[in-house]
């Protein structure tokens, strides 16, 4: 039994941490912005002691793809307002900033948010801070600002972003943007977020086996359970089964990551890949500003359920917004994770039965309830 005298202790009918293997009734114990203790048999007294009886305590949410930025660019959300308070603690940008904008991202946006911020840098100079798509022009792209920009950003800056959809990349050779990302990533030793390229009529077809052999292990492809053409670029399903090609990149160490959006959650592509076996490793929303406002409100919590409706077990659908992501921004023992010592982030979801039907990108629904945001404790703070 852990006893003591803690800042904040929270008990919940359900305790969920794939790091350390809890799931069941018990309580977490903070002290500062550290976890002291968690599991079921932690007690003692607290400045401030929460009961939620009925209720799913996680580590704090980890969303792997989003666009936390100025209101004034192309996706710039707040972060703390539009996804700390729906229980994702740390996020990762993709690509809202470049490297001629980094330095005010960094001052305007990472340093004041109290949500954990990350970034994928854009390749692209400007990174989303204008309209339209991100790589238009030859001098949109240059490898050695990216590099030098890394080098200022030490471990904010993750990794780099290259979007090659047609919302990303439209008048460039999408193989050429890809070749000079790599590069970038090899001389900084960055993982890749990379936005697949979908089949489309105004280009010649760049096939998704050809897209997969250029990436490395650790990178990340988002966009995964895009409608796409079914087999075409962009669909990582043929016939109902995934595509062998896909199934290589994941044994050569590629991640896949969701990328909800606007238009990359297909549940007919989702529920063929994942009763074939092949659940994506990070659950992320995507979420930018066509979404604030929205009814329901897109966030991490309802973008997990849609997957649990879809086929995937609930247990892995909560390592893949915590631990999983955690590990990929290579924070594994700092966050999504409830284990002692660990930053005091934490994500408290209740389930709601009667909520508004879960509705992928193309209208389709599925019934089956929606977890929902109640509590986020960041770094110790109640928000």
């Amino acid at each position: 039994m852990s006893t003591g005298d803690y800042d904040l202790l929270i008990r919940a009918g359900r305790l969920f941490c794939a790091a350390t293997g809890l799931d069941g009734p018990g309580a977490v114990a903070v002290r500062g912005d550290r976890i002291m203790a968690a599991g079921p048999d932690v007690a003692g007294t607290a400045r401030e002691t929460i009961d939620f009886p009925e209720d799913l305590l996680l580590p704090g949410l980890v969303d792997l793809h989003s666009h936390p930025g100025p209101a004034d660019w192309k996706y710039g959300i707040d972060a703390d307002h539009n996804m700390l308070a729906r229980g994702s603690t740390t996020v990762l940008s993709q690509g809202d900033a470049g490297a001629v904008t980094w330095p005010q991202y960094e001052t305007e946006i990472i340093v004041p948010a109290q949500t954990r911020i990350r970034l994928a840098i854009n390749l692209a100079r400007l990174g989303e801070s204008r309209p339209g798509p991100c790589f238009q022009r030859d001098d949109d792209v240059d490898v050695d600002a990216c590099v030098a920009a890394i080098e200022t950003g030490d471990e904010a800056i993750w990794g780099i972003s290259v979007n090659l959809s047609t919302a990303g990349c439209v008048g460039l050779d999408p193989r050429d943007v890809l070749r000079a990302a790599i590069t970038a990533a090899e001389r900084t030793n960055r993982p890749l977020l990379y936005g697949l390229r979908r089949e489309t009529t105004d280009w010649p077809h760049w096939p998704l086996a050809d897209q997969l052999e250029q990436l490395r292990p650790g990178d990340v492809v988002t966009y995964c359970f895009h409608p796409g053409i079914e087999g075409g670029a962009g669909c990582i399903v043929r016939n109902g089964r995934v595509l062998p090609e896909v199934r290589a990149a994941r044994e050569r160490g590629i991640l896949f990551d969701v990328g909800h959006g606007m238009a990359s959650l297909d549940f007919d592509t989702a529920e063929a890949a994942l009763a074939d076996g092949f659940p994506p490793d990070t659950i992320s929303t995507d979420v930018y500003q066509r979404h604030l406002g929205a009814v329901p409100q897109h966030d991490l919590p309802r973008t997990i359920s849609k997957l649990i409706a879809a086929g995937m077990s609930e247990t892995a659908a909560f390592e893949a917004a915590t631990a999983r992501p955690a590990a990929v921004l290579r924070l594994a023992d700092e966050i999504g994770t409830l284990v002692p010592g660990a930053c005091a982030d934490i994500a408290v979801l209740r389930f709601n039965d009667t909520a508004l039907p879960l509705a992928d990108v193309g209208g389709a629904t599925r019934p089956g309830g929606c977890w929902e945001p109640i509590l986020t404790v960041r770094a110790g703070q109640l928000v």
